[in-house]
């Protein structure tokens, strides 16, 4: 069943635009009141404005009189491969809220014609490459030229198709096109997808802590209390939760165990961040020019550089706690530990559980790679004049692929801390395959995947 979500330029969270995207969810469109205030003030404008009297770029300063729609074919030339119809949605989802924010100058009449495509499943066919984290222009390019029918729909995946259709005008042209809507899409994507995840990683520990009979003493109140970070505090209490206190045989446990609220407890307070900053662009008129009080302001609200900074952090945070896995992980390979045979074999000599390892670091220097920050890089396009990027582009579809290793890892590190809890003759309720001996463990893994939305 679906839930209509009503749209409003202001409330629009991370969540809901993950169940549009999906389809779980459709979208009604809210007060246009905003809208119709900038789209009038637009129509009354004197003076040169910023790509509606002028060329763009390097061309600000050249008096263009009938632009028309030239400005978004030329600048709907995206390449490489489609991005996902989920993607594609999502960019929808927002770029309707934005505009219903006001302050773009857009024509309203277009905001119940993007509510219709967004729920009977039309979605511009948008290209992966074309933006530097200044304004996704050749993907919201490609969408205005979807709705003047020049570009046909995707419907279905594979279906090119005629869509619902808007005649947009030519001062339509730069407030369509010029803002961060399939960033921000991306953006909110990974934020809602990675959250559960996070949320499992606590639940996985525990099956962990619960193999070794790691000490609880460092989730007790009085070591929360000492240092006051949020994220450490949840992590702790949620763990504190999932155990049955008990002696542990160690005076202190590794890294692994021993400070992993403070490490988990950073990923969260990052993964809030980074959702409270794309939570407020989304809810926000960041226009070039933004029209407000009856004027056009010319300014650099489209810059991305809060999103990327938030996502290089968030990604940055991932690795942490991935590496923590795979550290609790290889104690479980080892009897002192555990008190079990080397790998959680079934007799000595055999391999067990040992590949479990291999794959996780391989996951794990996967999401290395993917925690590069973008912020450290640098653009100067269009004759000089553009001599900046934020790269929040970049951001953002990196932590989206940051979501398929990350699983990965958690998945290795349940598959073995079931096998020693069963080892160890303890009960454990997770239901992945109970055989011991040398076999492939892929199925497994694939498994402990599944299983994961249960944990969170």
């Amino acid at each position: 069943m679906t839930t209509d979500i009503t749209l409003d330029g202001t409330t629009l969270t991370c969540e809901q635009v993950g169940a549009v995207a999906r389809g779980e969810a459709r979208v009604a469109v809210g007060s246009t009141a905003a809208a119709q205030a900038a789209w009038r003030a637009s129509s009354q404008l004197h003076g040169p404005v910023y790509g509606r009297t002028t060329g763009v770029g390097a061309n600000k300063d050249v008096a263009v009189h009938e632009q028309g729609l030239d400005l978004v074919r030329s600048h709907a030339g995206g390449a490489g491969p489609l991005v996902e119809e989920e993607r594609a949605r999502a960019m929808l989802v927002i770029r309707l809220n934005q505009i219903l924010r006001g302050g773009s100058g857009v024509n309203p009449g277009v905001l119940p014609v993007l509510a219709y495509a967004i729920n009977e499943g039309f979605t511009p066919p948008v290209r992966l490459y074309g933006a530097i984290g200044t304004g996704d222009l050749t993907a919201l390019s490609t969408a205005a030229l979807c709705l003047t029918g020049e570009v046909p729909w995707r419907r279905a995946s594979w279906s090119p198709e005629q869509g619902p259709s808007f005649a947009l005008s030519g001062s339509d042209a730069l407030p369509f096109m010029s803002a961060n809507a399939m960033t921000l899409g991306d953006a909110a994507l990974a934020c809602a997808g990675l959250r559960p995840l996070l949320d499992a990683s606590i639940g996985v520990a525990a099956q962990s802590w619960r193999a070794v009979d790691a000490s609880d003493e460092p989730l007790e109140q009085p070591v929360q209390d000492a240092r006051r970070h949020p994220g450490q505090a949840r992590v702790a209490t949620r763990l504190r939760r999932l155990l049955v206190p008990g002696p542990s045989p160690r005076l202190q446990d590794p890294y692994g165990y021993r400070a992993l609220p403070q490490v988990h407890g950073a990923a969260f307070d990052a993964l809030d961040t980074a959702e409270q900053v794309v939570t407020t662009d989304m809810n926000s008129a960041a226009e070039n020019p933004l029209i407000a009080g009856g004027r056009a302001w010319h300014n650099g609200n489209f810059h991305t550089a809060p999103v990327a900074l938030a996502l290089d952090a968030l990604r940055a945070a991932l690795v942490q706690t991935a590496s923590l896995s795979t550290a609790r992980l290889a104690t479980m390979m080892e009897p002192a530990y555990t008190g079990l045979i080397p790998f959680l074999a079934d007799r000595p000599g055999a391999s067990g559980a040992l590949i479990l390892e291999y794959v996780a670091y391989d996951a794990l220097a996967t999401l290395r790679n993917l925690a590069a920050p973008v912020t450290l890089g640098g653009a100067v396009l269009s004759r000089s004049v553009e001599d900046h990027a934020g790269f929040g582009t970049q951001a953002a579809r990196a932590c989206l692929a940051t979501r398929e290793p990350y699983e990965i890892v958690l998945a290795c590190e349940l598959v073995a801390a079931v096998r020693a809890q069963r080892q160890r003759g303890r009960s454990c309720d997770v239901p992945l395959d109970p055989r011991m001996q040398d076999r492939p463990l892929d199925a497994d893994i694939e498994a402990a995947r599944t299983v994961l939305p249960a944990f969170a």
